[in-house]
């Protein structure tokens, strides 16, 4: 479980101190598939950055499994079950997707274990396993070699920074399918997505809106998605999306 108290976090500019966070408390359970959202600039991707500990925050604490984490580094956080991904992937000259997976599992995966954890993510294993993390792939393909980087760790709460950033359609709806397969996996972990694409909202089993840095709206997919579509008619709509998800 994930507990965030009273969190609030500032800059310095040239106009003096900014406040992008501003008292944000919420819980993330065991096993629960969290979507935070919420207008640009409101201080969403800044709160996925603290989690993951890339960020301090200025005031409040992070408790992870009842442990206090606020003070503790990226590192520190991996290795307690922590991961994150990056809402644009990092490129890595002269290491082949197979690396990287065996980092991530920190073990010497097979080729034919990686292979697996790429075809989870939609990819064909072999065009992949031995390609370089390089400039040669599509955004698409890093997302989703990225997660399945995660899928290798196995690690306990897995945070994705708008995952759907500069991907086409189809990479995003491959994501989507992704996403809805790790759902149905959650007894192996909690899933914290920031992001405002209804799709990704229709599949969370907790909605948090974060606007002007504060928490303005938690709860319950059913509760929240209906007043984020805006109008009486969306929670039929809702109904529609989460049947058409089952088909």
């Amino acid at each position: 479980m994930l507990e965030l108290k009273n969190i609030s976090f500032g800059v310095n500019d040239e106009k003096g101190e900014k406040e992008i966070i501003r008292d944000v408390s919420f819980v993330v359970a065991d096993n629960q598939f969290t979507v935070i959202t919420g207008p640009n600039g409101g201080g969403k991707s800044t709160l996925a950055k603290i989690i993951a500990g890339i960020e301090k925050p200025t005031a409040g604490r992070i408790y992870f499994n009842g442990e206090d984490i606020t003070d503790k580094s990226v590192t520190e956080r991996a290795r307690l079950g922590i991961s994150y991904a990056f809402q644009q992937p990092v490129r890595f000259k002269g290491i082949q997707v197979i690396d990287l997976l065996r980092i991530a599992a920190g073990k010497n995966l097979s080729v034919s274990e990686a292979c697996a954890y790429l075809s989870e993510v939609g990819l064909c294993a072999r065009d992949y396993v031995d390609r370089e993390v390089n400039a040669s792939l599509s955004g698409g393909e890093l997302k989703r070699i990225e997660i399945a980087t995660l899928l290798a760790r196995g690690t306990q709460f897995s945070v994705f920074d708008e995952p759907e950033a500069g991907i086409d359609l189809w990479s995003f709806q491959s994501l989507i399918k992704v996403f809805e397969r790790m759902q149905t996996r959650q007894e192996k972990g909690s899933i914290l997505i920031i992001s405002h694409q209804e799709r990704i909202l229709d599949i969370a089993d907790q909605i948090i809106v974060i606007a002007a840095g504060k928490v303005s709206k938690t709860g319950k997919k059913e509760e929240i998605l209906p007043t984020l579509l805006g109008t009486s008619a969306a929670v039929n709509a809702c109904e529609a999306l989460t049947e058409g998800g089952k088909a």
